[in-house]
């Protein structure tokens, strides 16, 4: 089975399964710990997530964190509502800035989960594509998971700094984009890291753009999000569920091989693949002036109305 083909199907079976329980009393394992229902997609994004649980960071802040697979983040977001999830990892800023200006989420942000670093994701053409460079994205049909979302945001941006047009957007899965490409349905695809390099392994497609170059660089692409309802009832496990995931991100952030080491286990790639990923980076600690980089960028793009001051969001 190919890799994209593996990736697929661990998506695709890992529909969310939900636990009902309330967010204002989680259950407690035997052993006295929290459980709390982590919702996540099989990204890089995900991975202080895994070294947390691996490590025994939540079980020291007397957690017990279950994980949940999903396709999309934003699929999670009823559920979070419901308290039937509690957190939703590889969390998309863009999507839950704009749920919370909406007034669709009282937001709140556990802990940041990654800033953009160099080919954590690339816009990838075919081989024999008759796309050379940048400027010639304009009006070509590029896939990416979500419309109006962080991978648009950032690709705008960039071709914006260059003077090149842009080009039309197709929603497409990360696991679909691959054959989406190979079918000629889309010009080029953005994909996400470990899709990314899946892609150019399987299909021999090259990168047409470095997605984490020029304004994109070092921009918070997504993080680790839940309601206000859900801190102000649990504000200890909030606490030690932030605590555990800052550990685990510096861990990541100082030895890259440890991000490496845990991929396998959950993104279905192998030892060697993993090798070859480009990984984000993992901030230590959330910075609202770098959140603010993204509203700003958000409200020049008119995916926000209205400014919005990120620190108030951030869970101490």
């Amino acid at each position: 089975m190919t890799r994209t083909k593996r990736l697929a199907a661990l998506v695709a079976a890992a529909a969310l399964t939900l636990v009902g329980c309330d967010s204002g009393g989680e259950p407690h394992s035997g052993d006295g710990r929290q459980q709390l229902t982590v919702a996540a997609l099989p990204l890089t994004d995900s991975a202080a997530l895994y070294l947390a649980r691996d490590r025994g960071l939540f079980a020291k802040e007397g957690l017990d964190v279950r994980i949940q697979p999903v396709q999309q983040s934003i699929q999670a977001l009823p559920a979070l509502l419901k308290g039937q999830v509690n957190v939703i990892a590889s969390a998309n800023y863009v999507t839950y800035f704009q749920a919370n200006e909406k007034g669709t989420l009282d937001l709140r942000i556990l802990a940041e989960g990654v800033r953009i670093a160099p080919h954590m994701m690339d816009v990838l053409v075919p081989r024999d594509s008759a796309l050379r460079k940048p400027g010639d994205l304009a009006g070509k049909k590029v896939a990416v998971a979500v419309l109006n979302n962080i991978q648009s945001l950032t690709l705008n941006a960039i071709l914006d700094a260059q003077g090149a047009g842009r080009p039309v957007y197709r929603q497409i899965l990360f696991p679909q984009m691959g054959p989406a490409l190979q079918r000629g349905q889309v010009d080029a695809a953005h994909a996400v890291e470990p899709f990314d390099t899946a892609v150019q392994g399987e299909l021999g497609a090259r990168v047409l753009l470095d997605g984490g170059s020029g304004p994109a660089r070092g921009l918070p692409a997504s993080g680790y999000v839940t309601t206000a309802d859900f801190v102000r009832k649990n504000p200890k496990a909030a606490a030690g569920f932030r605590r555990a995931v800052e550990a685990a991100s510096k861990l990541a952030a100082d030895d890259p091989g440890a991000v490496r080491t845990e991929l396998p286990k959950y993104a279905k790639v192998t030892a060697d693949q993993a090798k070859a990923i480009h990984l984000p980076a993992y901030p230590a600690s959330a910075d609202p002036a770098a959140l603010r980089r993204l509203v700003k960028l958000m409200r020049a793009q008119g995916l926000l109305k209205k400014d919005v001051d990120p620190a108030p969001l951030l869970v101490k």
